[in-house]
């Protein structure tokens, strides 16, 4: 039996501490669900297009095929754009209630540019002043690289509500945040308003965790068992520590979620969290009592083990253990953007088969 709205642990959390959370998706009936149930955000990126299209396959499928009819000149990118655009558009309409209690300061879809765009910020501030007109509850996501910095402050001083993402070390989000407030100041010095604004920095907690898991494997360490799993939640709490010792207007959301850690381990902080759908039934049926813990500290004994074999994780958790330059090419980074890219072509070609069906496929 699903639980109920008044039993659910993360409404629960959302009502009694400071911590938020985000639907990771923009499916319309998950995203209704996670707003029922306190949820303050959505998250979109190819991979997750991809997702819904498949859950909504009922309604985007005639949709692209409408979009071809109507716009017969456009290229399998620009009809990619358009679906994406869109869906972004229909996920921040469940979000636009919440974004009109909190006055701007929650209730926004997270989308994100263009990740073959990753290494060219004029291209990526362009399309997320563009995606800023889509609706006013929108937010753009900037991977946490040299370019993606730089990009992050330019699309602030602009009036974007940024999110950092590709994001998976301590050095990743205090550059990301030192970036939010040069274009928040900026924007101050010329007299434009900053108080609707909601910028994010997202720490993705699980891929960290990953890369630690895989490196243990390809560099045959002798770790504790049990440190992969506590790499990112050691992260994120060290920089959570360091928001909120330099007063940071960036707000951190965890992402990536792997275990149950991942949620019990950062209730009480004013974060927040993007949980997909499946981990958020099951947390709901946990009867998990959402007891703060953020500060509660990563036993030392791990934290000691991993600063000490995995060399990665000591980049991770030292906050001048990489300069920008070394962002995109760390281990979690260059993997995720792989991922990203790969899906946003995934995707094109998703269109394209819809658009231009394969003759020589066996009839579905």
């Amino acid at each position: 039996m699903v639980t109920t709205m008044i039993e659910s642990p993360l409404l629960r959390m959302t009502r009694e501490t400071p911590t938020q959370y985000w639907n990771d998706s923009c499916a319309v009936a998950e995203l209704a669900y996670a707003v029922e149930r306190g949820a303050t955000g959505a998250t979109s990126n190819p991979s997750i297009v991809l997702e819904v299209m498949k859950k909504e396959r009922d309604h985007w499928v005639p949709r692209v095929h409408e979009l071809a009819t109507e716009h017969p000149q456009w290229s399998e990118v620009e009809l990619t754009w358009a679906i994406v655009e869109e869906m972004a558009a229909r996920g921040a309409a469940v979000l636009a209630p919440v974004f009109e209690r909190a006055r701007g300061r929650a209730g926004r879809l997270s989308l994100q540019t263009n990740p073959a765009n990753h290494r060219d910020p004029a291209r990526m501030v362009e399309q997320a002043v563009r995606f800023a007109t889509l609706a006013p509850n929108m937010q753009v996501k900037f991977p946490a690289t040299a370019a993606g910095i730089a990009a992050i402050e330019e699309a602030t001083a602009r009036g974007v509500s940024i999110n950092a993402t590709v994001s998976f070390t301590v050095p990743q989000a205090l550059a990301a945040a030192e970036a939010v407030e040069r274009g928040l100041a900026r924007r101050t010095a010329g007299g434009e308003e900053t108080a609707s604004m909601s910028p994010i920095v997202t720490l993705m907690i699980g891929r960290l965790d990953d890369w630690m898991k895989v490196l243990v494997e390809r560099d045959d360490l002798a770790v504790h068992p049990d440190a992969p799993n506590w790499a990112g939640l050691a992260v994120f709490k060290r920089t959570y520590g360091i928001f909120q010792e330099r007063g940071y207007r960036s707000r951190l959301l965890a992402a990536a979620y792997r275990h149950r850690l991942h949620w019990t381990e950062l209730v009480g902080g004013d974060v927040s969290m993007t949980l997909p759908y499946p981990w958020q039934v099951r947390f709901n049926r946990s009867g998990i009592a959402p007891e703060p813990r953020i500060d509660a500290p990563v036993d030392p004994a791990l934290v000691d083990d991993l600063l000490d074999r995995v060399p990665d994780f000591r980049r991770a958790y030292d906050p001048d253990g990489m300069a920008p330059a070394e962002f995109e090419q760390y281990g979690a980074s260059a993997r995720t953007l792989r991922t990203f890219v790969k899906s946003y072509h995934d995707l094109q070609g998703t269109i394209r088969d819809l658009v231009l069906p394969d003759p020589d496929a066996r009839p579905a």
